[in-house]
């Protein structure tokens, strides 16, 4: 089920050793499964906490407890701890928590829908912005929209050529374009602002 490094074991025992309580134990669960926001939650958890549906994963000096909802999305999973010259990080890999891909027989407007929502929509979110299908017209063309910080933002036919139908063609190489129908003369707050005159 979940593979959890010697690294991100000894990274554990540091932190429940720092808490002074014997009892303690790491709690997984993953929030809003199954959707592109999906996420996984870590947190300090003693016996008295456990609900019964947990499934216990003996480590070195503790357990760690998976959330019973939460364990078809984290199967298989892995966690590491990687230290790298600007630092270290916790790592949670769960291909499966933002749920399944469309298959093969899927529509072109499915796999576009599931691309932006699982691969593109996150990373424009982290710059405020926000982006949906508007729709795939003749000759395979995706038609979009932008919102947000993305709504008038400076750098948006970067973001749109290099960043977003880059991915898409990559993923889906039927696409033959990708057109912005964003009316960027409107955006109120962008992310970067266009330059003047």
């Amino acid at each position: 089920m979940i593979d959890i490094s010697e690294r991100a074991q000894a990274h554990f025992q540091r932190l429940l050793s720092q808490q002074g309580d014997d009892d303690l134990g790491i709690r997984v669960r993953v929030v809003h499964a199954g959707t592109p926001s999906a996420q996984c939650e870590l947190e300090f958890c003693s016996t008295s906490e456990l609900t019964g549906d947990e499934w216990t994963i003996e480590c070195t000096g503790f357990n760690l407890y998976v959330d019973g909802e939460s364990a078809r999305w984290l199967d298989p999973a892995s966690i590491d701890y990687e230290t790298t010259e600007t630092g270290s990080q916790l790592n949670i890999r769960a291909p499966r928590i933002k749920g399944e891909a469309p298959g093969e027989g899927a529509g072109l407007i499915e796999r576009v829908q599931f691309v932006l929502e699982s691969e593109i929509a996150p990373q424009i979110a982290s710059h405020g912005g926000r982006i949906s299908l508007v729709e795939v017209a003749a000759g395979n063309i995706v038609v979009l929209r932008f919102g947000g910080g993305c709504h008038g933002c400076g750098m948006v036919d970067v973001t749109l050529k290099n960043g977003v139908e880059k991915t898409l063609r990559e993923r889906i190489p039927e696409i033959t374009e990708v057109r912005d129908v964003t009316d960027h003369e409107t955006g109120e707050k962008p992310y970067f602002a266009k330059a003047a005159g």
